[in-house]
């Protein structure tokens, strides 16, 4: 027997799960991106939301994400002069958003980020 979600029933799941602590934007945001990756493949997909919380996780921004990857507020600066001579905020969050999605995903949403573990 299967039920079949929508975005709001997913995204309900994913913040019933305490120990995720995410957002309501961040998992709408992560409900919908499921759901993207399910009309890709033609595939139906179990939720699981311990698995999708091992494997994902919520930044308040792309600078949050960094710092907590490298454990070092000042790595991406660094890097960003470096690599484009300046230090514009915009040139510093596209290296950042780069990076990312050179290893991993990127779920873009108002007030926040979700990033794959990679």
């Amino acid at each position: 027997m299967k039920t079949t979600l929508n975005t709001s029933d997913i995204a309900r799941a994913l913040k019933s799960d305490e120990n995720a602590a995410w957002s309501w934007n961040g998992a709408k945001a992560l409900a919908e991106y499921l759901e993207g990756i399910e009309e890709d493949t033609g595939e139906e997909m179990e939720l699981d939301v311990i698995a999708i919380r091992c494997d994902f996780s919520e930044f308040a921004s792309l600078e949050e994400w960094a710092e907590s990857y490298t454990g070092k507020s000042d790595f991406w600066a660094g890097l960003e002069i470096a690599l484009f001579g300046g230090e514009g905020e915009e040139e510093k969050q596209e290296l950042i958003r780069c990076f990312i999605t050179d290893f991993g995903q990127l779920i873009e949403f108002d007030n926040g980020i979700i990033v794959s573990s990679f």
